[in-house]
C-alpha cells in the first residue's frame, strides 16, 4: 500500500506500509496544516477504531484509508479553529496568563493581608489577657477613674518607695499617647505624653542602649528613693511596634525642661539663684544619704550630673534627673555597684581625678566627690545668669 507522506522529502513524499494511509489537519496560530502519512498495521489498534486515525474535536480532523494514494484528499478544518482567511487571535500566550494570574495574585495579596492582620489582633488580644492575668488585682491598683495627679500621690505615699507594681508600669506606658518631641540625645528621644489627662515625659532608648535604659530604671526603682528633688520615676517598659523594640522610660513631665535651657531663656534673681542651688544641693544630698534599716536606701553617686541632667520644676526648684550611669553603694560588704556600661560621663564636667584617671574606684566617697565638683560647676553657670 503506496501512501502520500508530507515528511518522507527523500522517497518522493510517499511511503509504502501493510497497515493504512493516513491525512490529518488542524490549527497552528490561525494557519491549517496538513499531515499525510503511513500507518503500520502494528500500530492500528484497537481493531476496527484505531487510535491514530481519531479525530479530537475542535482541534484536529483525521482520516484513515485503505487504497493506494487514498489520502490525498484536505480535510475540513475542526469547527472550533480559525479557517484560512480569518485573522488570528488577538490573545496571544502572555495575554491569556495575564488575565488567569491577574486574579489570582489579587486574591492571594487578599489573604495575606487577611491573614497578617487577624494574627496582629491575636497578638493584641492575646498580650492583654497575659497583662491581666499578671495580677488579679489590677482594677484595685489602677482603676479607670484614677488621674495621674492621683498616681503621683500614691507613688509619693508608698510604704516601700520604690515605685508601682510592675503591672501598673506597664498599664500605665501602653496607655500613655505621644504628643510631641521635646528633645533629643545620644540616648533616644524625649517626647511629651499625655496620661488622663495629665502631662508625663517619656524618654525612648534605641535598642542599642538597652544596658542604660535598664539601670536607669534599677536606679529610679530603688527603695526611699522619691524626693521631692529627684526626678519622679512612674513607669518602665519595653514597647514592640512591629518593627523594631522601642524602651520607654516615664516620669514627671516639667514645661521648663533643663536647667541648662532655663538658664539660656531666662535671667535668674538672687532668690532664684539661691533656689536653684539649694534644691539641687538638697537633691544631690538624698541621692548620696544611706538610710539604714529593712526598708532602707543605698548611697548612690550621679556620675553625670550637669545642668542638661537637671530639670527646673514650675515652683522654680531643680529635680535631677539620667541616673543611667549612677553607682550603688553597699555599706555591708563596702562594695560599688558599677553597672557595665558603654556610656561615660561628659568630660567638661568630669573632676580632674576623674579625667586622669586617678580616681580611687573602690571608695564611695570618690564618687561622692567627683559629684560635688561637677554641682560646683552647675553653680557657676546659676551664678552667671544674674
Amino acid at each position: 500500500l503506496t501512501c502520500l507522506c508530507s515528511d518522507c522529502k527523500q522517497a518522493n513524499s510517499t511511503c509504502e506500509t501493510d497497515g493504512a494511509c493516513m491525512v490529518s489537519v488542524f490549527n497552528l496560530d490561525g494557519v491549517k496544516h496538513h499531515v499525510r502519512t503511513c500507518i503500520p498495521e502494528a500500530k492500528l489498534i484497537p481493531a476496527g477504531k484505531p487510535f491514530y486515525c481519531l479525530s479530537s474535536e475542535d482541534l484536529r480532523n483525521t482520516h484513515c484509508c485503505y487504497s493506494d494514494f487514498c489520502n490525498k484528499i484536505d480535510l475540513m478544518v475542526p469547527s472550533g479553529h480559525l479557517k484560512d482567511n480569518e485573522p488570528p487571535s488577538s490573545w496571544g500566550p502572555v495575554e491569556l496568563v495575564a488575565v488567569i494570574a491577574g486574579p489570582v495574585f489579587l486574591v492571594f495579596v487578599v489573604v495575606i493581608i487577611v491573614v497578617f492582620v487577624f494574627h496582629h489582633h491575636q497578638r493584641v488580644y492575646h498580650n492583654r489577657q497575659r497583662l491581666d492575668m499578671e495580677d488579679p488585682s489590677c482594677e484595685m491598683c489602677l482603676s479607670k477613674d484614677k488621674t495621674l495627679q492621683d498616681l503621683v500621690y500614691d507613688l509619693s505615699t508608698s510604704g516601700s518607695g520604690s515605685g508601682l507594681p510592675l503591672f501598673v508600669q506597664r498599664t500605665v506606658a501602653r496607655t500613655i499617647v505621644l504628643q510631641e518631641i521635646i528633645g533629643k540625645g545620644r540616648f533616644g528621644e524625649v517626647w511629651r505624653g499625655r496620661w488622663r489627662g495629665g502631662d508625663v515625659a517619656v524618654k525612648i532608648f534605641s535598642s542599642r542602649e538597652e544596658r542604660s535604659w535598664f539601670r536607669e530604671a534599677e536606679i529610679y526603682q530603688t527603695v526611699m528613693l522619691r524626693h521631692e528633688n529627684i526626678l519622679g520615676f512612674i513607669a518602665a517598659d519595653n514597647k514592640d511596634n512591629g518593627t523594631w523594640t522601642q524602651l520607654w522610660l516615664v516620669s514627671d513631665y516639667h514645661e521648663h525642661g533643663s536647667l541648662f535651657d532655663y538658664l539660656n531663656r531666662y535671667t535668674v534673681t538672687i532668690e532664684g539663684m539661691i533656689k536653684l542651688a539649694l534644691s539641687a544641693a538638697s537633691g544631690l544630698a538624698h541621692l548620696h544619704m544611706e538610710i539604714v534599716g529593712t526598708q532602707g536606701k543605698p548611697g548612690i553617686a550621679h556620675r553625670d550630673l550637669k545642668s542638661k541632667n537637671i530639670l527646673v520644676k514650675k515652683n522654680g526648684t531643680c529635680a535631677i534627673a539620667d541616673l543611667g550611669l549612677a553607682v550603688r553603694h553597699d555599706s555591708v560588704t563596702d562594695t560599688i555597684d558599677i553597672a557595665p556600661n558603654q556610656r561615660v560621663g561628659t568630660k567638661r564636667y568630669m573632676a580632674p581625678e576623674v579625667l586622669d584617671e586617678t580616681i580611687n574606684m573602690k571608695h564611695f566617697d570618690s564618687f561622692k566627690c567627683a559629684d560635688i565638683y561637677a554641682l560646683g560647676l552647675v553653680y557657676w553657670e546659676i551664678a552667671r545668669r544674674d
